[in-house]
C-alpha cells in the first residue's frame, strides 16, 4: 500500500472539496494515485456533494434537547423545505442535537464529534449525507444553557417532530423549588420569547452598540421637534426606558396575561415554585435569520428556457 503524506491528502482536498478523512481513504483505496482517487470520490457521490456547498442553504431544522440542568439548541440548514420534512434528514439533526449535550455547545467541538454509529465527525457525516440527500447541509450554530440548581425550560415552535421545529428557545431558571411547576412556567417564558423575540434578559446585558444607535435615531427625531436640549434629554430618557419594554425580556409585556411584565411574572411564579426564581439566561434560535435568501426570479427564468439561452 502507497505511504499516504499530508500534502497528498491536501493536494485531494484542495481538488475535491471533501473533507480530510474521505480524501485519505479515497488514496488509501487507490494506492496514492490522485486522479483514481478523484474519480472514486466523484463515484462515491463526495466530490458532487462539495461542489454543493456554495448554494445558499437556508431552510432545515432547529433542534432542541434538554437534560435535568443543561439543554442545548441545534441549527442545521438545507436548501429546501423539502428536504426538512425528510425522515432522514430528520433522524440526523435529532442525533447532533443529543450529541451536543455530551459534546458540548461550542461549534468545533460538536462539528468534530464522532457521530452516534458511524465512523466519521459531525462535519464530514453531513458532507456524505449532502451526496445522498441531493442539496447542500450544513451545521450553522450551537448555543447551550446551563444552571447549577433549577431547570432548563424548553419549546419548539412550528414543531414537525419532537424536539424539531422553526424556532427553538431555552430558558435557565435558577430555583430549590418544585421542578415540575418551575418547568411548567419556564415554558411560558419560553414560549413568550419564541414570540416576541427579546434581544437581552436586562438592560444591562443590551449590546451597548444597539442602545446608541436606538438614541442616536431618537435624538434626530426629538431635535426636529425644536425643543430645549434639556427637554430633548429627558425625551431621549423616556423613550429609551420604553425601548427597553419593547426589546428587553423582564421589562417586556408577558404574553401569556398580557398584563404584568416578565420581571412580576417570575415573582408570581415563586409562589407555586415554593421558592424564589431567577432567569439566569435565553437562547432562540430561529431557522435562516441573518441568511441572505437567493430572490428567484421565475419570470426570468421561464423565458431564458423559452429562448434556449
Amino acid at each position: 500500500m502507497a505511504n499516504i503524506s499530508a500534502s497528498m491528502v491536501k493536494e485531494l482536498r484542495e481538488k475535491s472539496g471533501v473533507g480530510m478523512m474521505d480524501c485519505k481513504t479515497a488514496l488509501s483505496e487507490n494506492n496514492g494515485d490522485i486522479e483514481a482517487a478523484m474519480d472514486w470520490l466523484r463515484t462515491k457521490g463526495l466530490a458532487k456533494a462539495a461542489k454543493k456547498a456554495d448554494r445558499i442553504a437556508a431552510e432545515g431544522l432547529v433542534g432542541v434537547s434538554v437534560d435535568g440542568t443543561k439543554g442545548v439548541v441545534v441549527e442545521v440548514n438545507s436548501e429546501t423545505d423539502f428536504v426538512a420534512r425528510n425522515e432522514t434528514f430528520q433522524s440526523m439533526v435529532s442525533d447532533i442535537t443529543r450529541l451536543s449535550l455530551t459534546a458540548g455547545s461550542d461549534f468545533d467541538a460538536l462539528s468534530n464529534a464522532t457521530f452516534p454509529g458511524s465512523d466519521k465527525n459531525v462535519g464530514d457525516y453531513i458532507t456524505a449525507m449532502v451526496a445522498t440527500i441531493g442539496e447542500n447541509m450544513n451545521l450553522r450554530r450551537v448555543s447551550g444553557i446551563s444552571v447549577s440548581q433549577g431547570a432548563v425550560a424548553a419549546y419548539v415552535h412550528n414543531q414537525i417532530a419532537p424536539g424539531l421545529g422553526k424556532i427553538g428557545v431555552l430558558v435557565g431558571l435558577e430555583s430549590t423549588g418544585d421542578t415540575a411547576k418551575l418547568l411548567e412556567f419556564g415554558k411560558q417564558v419560553a414560549m413568550h420569547i419564541a414570540a416576541v423575540g427579546p434581544l437581552s434578559l436586562s438592560p444591562e446585558d443590551l449590546d451597548p452598540a444597539v442602545i446608541e444607535k436606538e438614541k442616536s435615531v431618537l435624538s434626530e427625531q426629538a431635535r426636529e421637534s425644536g425643543k430645549p436640549e434639556n427637554i430633548i434629554e429627558k425625551m431621549i430618557e423616556g423613550r429609551i426606558r420604553k425601548f427597553y419594554q419593547e426589546v428587553v425580556l423582564l421589562s417586556q409585556t408577558f404574553v401569556i396575561d398580557g398584563e404584568s411584565t416578565v420581571e412580576q411574572a417570575v415573582k408570581a411564579a415563586e409562589a407555586s415554585v415554593g421558592a424564589p426564581v431567577k432567569i439566569t439566561g435565553f437562547v432562540r434560535f430561529s431557522l435562516g435569520e441573518g441568511i441572505e435568501k437567493k430572490e428567484e426570479d421565475f419570470a426570468a427564468e421561464v423565458a431564458a428556457v423559452t429562448s434556449g439561452s
